[in-house]
């Protein structure tokens, strides 16, 4: 009789080989490897009222208590403003340190892994809300989410802030007052919101190249569709007839929009989901690899070393 232990990314299997050649192996499962540790998932949670279900908006003073806040690296599965009339603090959004100062905007789509640092004088507004709050019921609603969504930090002017403070404020009153239709006021002032917001970062970059509307618009699209489905889907043909372009097409958008192509942008964001992994979990790297549909961890290791100059490991180990 002879035994063997074949190692797998869940655990082992052992196989049972009697030495008779008429005989038929015999495999056993040994989940002997420790549990998938995954990235901390914050939830929205409900309430006093059936909206808060999908959207609340607190004080920031209400949710720091006069306390300082300090928040290790998650995501949530929600949409999460945070707007600063006051701040100071630190704000790191998938890696990339921001300035948390006075009249700050921070926007986080569902996903995303943040850590935040907030001071207890910080003063504005907080909020969160899920997608099916805030549906795009026709195509200018989804547009105007995605570009509303599509930059992670914006700095004001006072002036312009003080425009979005009203908007919030007024937010802030229909929630609280719950009058008749207060849901519908709420997204109609989500709409203006975001309708600000947008403005204001083109203002203060109209200097720049003017971008195609139609071209934006795609690729943000095609934005989205990675943060859901990088894992299963890695091909430039299948995101281009998820979006109805062709190859050809979608790379044209890229280049022209980011100056990117888009097989580099698929493996941008598997580096950024891999990066997610190897600092809020403890995760082996084969099970990251695994995690992000990679059957060869050689192969996903030499791939995470030529866009970052480092291995998982090492990588892990500088931020440790």
């Amino acid at each position: 009789m002879l035994t063997k232990l074949k190692k797998t990314h869940v655990g082992f299997v052992m196989i049972v080989v009697d030495r008779d050649p008429k005989s038929v192996p015999i495999c056993l499962f040994l989940n002997v490897s420790t549990p998938k540790e995954k990235i901390p998932i914050r939830f929205l949670h409900a309430k006093e009222s059936s909206v808060s279900e999908n959207f609340q908006i607190r004080s920031v003073q209400e949710v720091l208590g006069g306390k300082d806040m300090i928040q290790e690296l998650h995501r949530h599965d929600f949409f999460f403003v945070l707007a600063l009339e006051k701040g100071s603090g630190a704000h790191e959004i998938d890696f990339t340190p921001n300035k948390v100062d006075n009249h700050a905007v921070f926007f986080l789509r569902p996903g995303q892994v943040h850590q935040l640092t907030l001071k207890a004088k910080s003063t504005g507004y907080l909020i969160e809300f899920k997608t099916d709050f805030y549906f795009p019921r026709d195509k200018i609603s989804g547009q105007l989410l995605r570009k509303a969504s599509h930059k992670n930090y914006c700095q004001l002017e006072a002036t312009q802030f003080k425009k979005l403070l009203s908007i919030l404020n007024s937010i802030f009153q229909e929630y609280k007052n719950q009058q008749e239709n207060y849901q519908e006021v709420i997204k109609a002032n989500l709409s203006v919101f975001f309708i600000e917001l947008v403005r204001n970062r083109q203002n203060r970059t109209s200097s720049a190249k003017p971008v195609n509307a139609y071209a934006q618009e795609r690729l943000e699209e095609f934005l989205e569709f990675l943060e859901t489905t990088i894992a299963e889907h890695k091909e430039v043909s299948y995101y281009a007839d998820k979006l109805n372009l062709s190859a050809y097409q979608l790379n044209a958008i890229t280049k022209a929009t980011l100056g990117k192509t888009s097989s580099a942008l698929i493996d941008e964001h598997i580096i950024l989901e891999a990066k997610r992994y190897l600092l809020a979990t403890t995760d082996q790297v084969s099970q990251i690899a695994y995690h992000l549909g990679y059957e060869d961890v050689s192969y996903f290791i030499r791939l995470f070393k030529k866009h970052t100059g480092h291995s998982p490991e090492v990588f892990r180990g500088n931020f440790q």
